[in-house]
């Protein structure tokens, strides 16, 4: 194995669920040369590639499809930040999440989509009939949460969308 494919192969597990432009910036090569050698630890199945919500993620093939999506999702930081509070205060309606992460409800309607399709969280309704947000397995989803941090990019590209969100709905951003 070249070195440069056993750096790519331990950085992906390292960082599960890194993202194909994280992994080119932080191992500072080529995009065809991190292309070919994905493609070559994929072959020997030492590396596991998932496209999830539009972003193709890598993994060590120990994980399996739930914990993959975990992983990419949690490098999101709305998403990230969403699971964070479901963990602290348990279920917890759509509109109290909207209001504390302060985004716009169309906002946290989607990241709980998002986490829903994934098998993360669950929607059921409280005795009035309001949504209530659900985490489906918490115990194993904050063993995942100490293995991720977003990278700075998803954080800066989070923070711009949450900045276009204020604006579309006119509420102001936070600085």
């Amino acid at each position: 194995m070249t070195d440069v494919r056993r750096r790519v192969r331990d950085h992906v597990r390292d960082n599960p669920g890194v993202h194909f432009n994280e992994l080119v910036r932080e191992l500072n090569i080529a995009t065809g040369q991190a292309q070919y050698h994905l493609r070559r630890l994929g072959r020997n199945d030492e590396v596991v590639a998932e496209r999830i919500s539009g972003r193709t993620h890598y993994f060590d093939p120990e994980y399996d499809a739930w914990e993959r999506r975990v992983l990419s999702l949690y490098r999101r930081e709305t998403a990230r930040e969403l699971i964070t509070h479901l963990l602290e205060d348990g279920p917890t309606s759509a509109s109290t999440l909207a209001d504390r992460l302060d985004l716009a409800r169309s906002t946290v309607s989607w990241h709980v989509d998002t986490l829903e399709d994934a098998g993360i969280v669950e929607r059921s309704y409280d005795d009035r009939g309001r949504v209530e947000v659900v985490l489906t397995r918490p115990e194993e989803t904050v063993a995942f949460l100490r293995a991720v941090t977003p990278s700075l990019s998803d954080r800066l590209v989070d923070r711009f969308m949450r900045f276009v969100d204020a604006g579309l709905h006119g509420v102001e951003a936070e600085e």
